[in-house]
């Protein structure tokens, strides 16, 4: 992990050196990432949308001392879920679309060749004013 550092200027003319943390840690996100991957490989069925219940969950399947980090994990499995949950819909809504526009399709072309057998039979008729006397 890189450290940031600078001089700041104190009042006196002396400096002093500062260390100071990146602000976007992916070490962390990879990590957290990883546990509930890890947790959701096993007991993926019992947890929900409900950032709450799935911190209960988690107490019973798990041991994680630390809070933040439990509800990290908790916090990431919730949005995991949620997005699953919504990916399904938009296929299940994109499935119906696709039903409906391939029943219209097949009325448009059923209506078509409808039209084109009545334009047959309206050139295959005789015409009365071509009679040959």
């Amino acid at each position: 992990m890189k450290w940031l550092c600078y001089w700041k200027q104190i009042p006196n003319h002396s400096f002093e050196y500062r260390y100071k943390k990146p602000l976007f840690n992916t070490r962390g996100v990879d990590r957290i990432k990883r546990l509930s991957y890890e947790v959701l490989d096993e007991h993926k069925q019992k947890f929900g949308e409900d950032f709450a219940d799935n911190k209960k969950i988690l107490d019973q399947i798990a041991i994680i001392r630390s809070k933040g980090l439990k509800n990290e994990i908790a916090g990431y499995i919730t949005k995991f879920i949620k997005k699953e949950i919504r990916d399904e819909k938009i296929k299940q809504s994109q499935i119906e679309s696709s039903k409906v526009e391939n029943h219209t399709l097949q009325e448009k072309i059923s209506d078509d060749d409808s039209t084109e057998e009545q334009v047959i039979e309206i050139v295959s008729e005789p015409k009365s004013g071509d009679t040959k006397e």
